[in-house]
């Protein structure tokens, strides 16, 4: 059987093809999720330099308090080995719903967790947690099925092995999740350094939890207030 479609047919279904929208976080639209970053399960993140990965973990968390960001925080059998979430996170966010889950290994299948995310009544969910593979995995895939846009912070979620942490995020970029860094989702977050919050706010905040970006501007403040140009940068174009 063969088919003569006109040109008019062709661009039409070679546009359908390439279609895309590009949805950007919104931070009034946002909800942040804090998922099983527990004291015991910190060793499980082995895809990463531990130093490295605690400093993911803070950032992550600490976008909440950035950007204003409704937060809620779960656990998994906290009392037992995966021990609690960090102090620091309980102290920045006292009037967050915490979930302690003793059973479920998706969060969404508690329902005092389910309860939270729809009392937020924000559309878009960023989310990170220990581990990859499962916790963040699955909670990912269940909030697309019940209708979410979701981000899933990559350096903020870790498991046992590089391999595995690639697969988890195949299985979640293939549902549509996006898969993004830190500073993507800061900077989506953020969008103009004109904003509020913006440079002005946000310096402070790349400096402690992104330093090699707050370098930078550190190194712009000292060239304006002590710096001189020397002989051969003069000539550079």
């Amino acid at each position: 059987m063969k088919f003569n479609l006109s040109p008019a047919a062709l661009l039409a279904l070679a546009g359908l093809a390439n279609a895309f929208t590009y949805e950007r976080l919104d931070k009034n639209n946002t909800l942040l999720l804090i998922v099983d970053m527990q004291e015991g399960l910190f060793s499980l993140a082995r895809d990463f330099d531990h130093n490295v990965y605690r400093n993911a973990m803070y950032a992550h968390a600490a976008l909440g308090k950035a950007f204003d960001l409704p937060v809620v925080m779960t656990s998994s059998s906290q009392t037992g080995p995966n021990g609690p979430l960090p102090d620091e996170f309980l102290q920045w966010y006292p009037d967050a719903p915490l979930i302690m889950r003793e059973g479920e290994v998706d969060a969404w299948d508690n329902p005092q967790f389910r309860e939270a995310v729809i009392a937020a009544n924000k559309s878009q969910i960023v989310l990170g947690g220990i581990t990859t593979d499962v916790c963040t995995t699955f909670l990912a895939l269940s909030l697309r099925d019940a209708g979410y846009s979701v981000w899933a912070n990559h350096e903020a979620s870790g498991t046992t092995t590089g391999y595995i942490r690639d697969m988890a995020n195949e299985r979640m970029r293939a549902a549509g999740v996006q898969v993004m860094s830190y500073f993507a989702i800061f900077s989506e977050l953020m969008r103009d350094w004109r904003n509020t919050p913006g440079a002005k706010e946000l310096f402070p905040v790349l400096d402690e939890y992104l330093p090699i970006y707050g370098m930078v501007a550190r190194a712009h403040r000292a060239a304006v207030q002590n710096g001189t140009v020397i002989p051969g940068e003069d000539v550079l174009p």
